[in-house]
Formats: structure tokens, C-alpha cells, sequence
């Protein structure tokens, strides 16, 4: 099957959006950054529980590329690189929340039939 192209996807803003977020883990990291703000590589990676360096420096880039995260190179040493969202990105944050209190009714519903069984 061949991969759609971006003019494709702009006739369909879900599919877009999904292309953009897809994957286990860009949640997350949205997640993080709208709840902690700007953070430090390993200060993001120590946040995301089973999460990979490789994972996190290639999820990171992608959502850098759609300009989704910013990312900002201190000339320092050692050197320093944060990572926030951008306008765009802090815009995911009804999503994200959403998905959240979602997350908590799943938990009370799964709770309350545990109690009943």
C-alpha cells in the first residue's frame, strides 16, 4: 500500500491529525511537556517510564519537524538542549486531557466491576 502524501491528508484533518500523533508514545510526550513545561532530555526521559533513547530522539524529531515540540541548543558545556511545546503543540492540550479523564473513567469502571465480581 503506498504511503499517502501530505496533500492527501490535508482533504481529511482527522487522518492528519492521526499521522501527526501516531504511535505509542508522542502522547506521552505531549502529555509531559503540557504538564511540566519545558524540560531536559533526560529529564523528558526519566518521565516517560519504558521509553527508549533511540525511541525518544526519534519520536522528539518527528514532532520537532511538524514544528509540534521546540527544541533549544545551548552553547554550553556540557551542552544543554530543552525541549517545550510550541503554539501548536500546547493546542494538543484539550486532546491530551481529554484522554486523560477518559484514562480515569476506564480505571473507576474497571474498579467497580473488580468489586463486583
Amino acid at each position: 500500500m503506498a504511503k499517502k502524501t501530505l496533500e492527501q491528508y490535508l482533504e481529511c484533518p482527522f487522518h492528519l491529525a492521526m499521522s501527526m500523533l501516531e504511535g505509542r508514545w508522542k502522547f506521552a510526550i505531549l502529555y509531559v511537556l503540557s504538564r511540566q513545561g519545558t524540560l531536559r532530555f533526560k529529564e523528558l526521559e526519566r518521565a516517560i517510564p519504558g521509553i527508549s533513547t533511540r525511541m525518544l530522539t526519534k519520536e522528539l524529531k518527528h514532532l520537532q519537524e511538524h514544528g509540534i515540540v521546540d527544541r533549544t541548543a545551548y552553547a554550553t558545556v556540557p551542552p544543554k538542549v530543552e525541549y517545550a511545546l510550541t503554539p501548536i503543540g500546547e493546542s494538543t492540550a484539550p486532546v491530551i486531557e481529554a484522554i486523560s479523564q477518559w484514562g480515569e473513567s476506564y480505571i473507576r469502571s474497571a474498579d467497580t466491576k473488580q468489586s463486583a465480581a
